[in-house]
């Protein structure tokens, strides 16, 4: 599961971090990126690497509604190629969508509470979850309805964060982790042409000793909080119970 994460990188930064061109739409840094906000993506243009925005949460194209997306925010690895919701967009529209870092949440001991705890690269460096996107067309405006607020017709790219059994770090803290791809697997997985058996060789939890993980303030619990201190070491947190590891609840079914 992947229910938030820290986007602070600039645009040129990621850029030149992942060898990409750069699009025209530059978004703020923000610490606290949540479900259906536009995100940073990477995606194959004609043999190239190029970053752009999408909307986090994926909208399939036969989708009738937008706020199905919220409910996609993740893709489990295990299913991507055979969920209707997913496996069109697997098998041909993938992505990469870079992150300083992701929170997650465990229960504390003896509590209902949860300890929300912040994970990254220990060389600091960007990660990169392996994404799949896909458009949808906004609806006609019915006749009992006023116009939509993207305008008539208008084209939505969204994306969603395809997630994995943990490995021995993130075990510590929840059941699922983002797919985090090495440099050197970023053209395969994004290559708008491959085999799906080759591509589920890459959905695999990310090598022991990639990741550190600090536990963090409560305040990254409100999606409103959007500020540095959020990823800052929580200097006296509470016990979590390793044991009972769950989600925090985002609403999400998918991960």
């Amino acid at each position: 599961m992947c229910g938030r994460f820290v986007s602070a990188s600039t645009p040129d930064e990621l850029a030149q971090y992942f060898g990409a061109e750069f699009a025209d739409d530059s978004l703020e840094a923000s610490y606290n990126v949540a479900p259906t906000t536009e995100v940073y993506a990477i995606r194959d243009a004609d043999g190239h690497r190029k970053l752009d925005t999408m909307r986090w949460g994926l909208v399939p194209s036969w989708a009738k509604d937008i706020k199905i997306g919220s409910k996609l925010i993740n893709a489990r690895a295990e299913t991507l190629f055979d969920k209707p919701a997913f496996r069109a967009a697997a098998r041909r529209r993938r992505c990469l969508i870079p992150a300083d870092g992701f929170f997650e949440w465990a229960r504390v001991t003896g509590q209902k509470r949860k300890q929300p705890y912040y994970i990254q690269r220990g060389d600091g460096d960007p990660l990169a979850f392996a994404g799949i996107w896909e458009t949808w067309t906004v609806p006609s405006p019915q006749a009992d309805g006023g116009p939509d607020p993207d305008g008539e017709h208008a084209v939505i790219t969204s994306c969603t964060i395809v997630t994995c059994p943990p490995n021995e770090t993130m075990a510590r803290v929840h059941n699922r982790m983002p797919v985090l791809l090495a440099p050197n697997d970023w053209d395969r997985w994004i290559a708008p042409v491959n085999d799906p058996v080759r591509l589920a060789e890459l959905l695999v939890p990310a090598p022991n000793g990639l990741l550190v993980v600090h536990p963090v303030s409560t305040a990254v619990n409100r999606v409103g909080n959007n500020f540095p201190q959020l990823i800052e070491p929580d200097v006296n947190p509470p016990e979590a119970d390793n044991t009972q590891s769950e989600l925090f609840d985002t609403g999400n079914g998918a991960s």
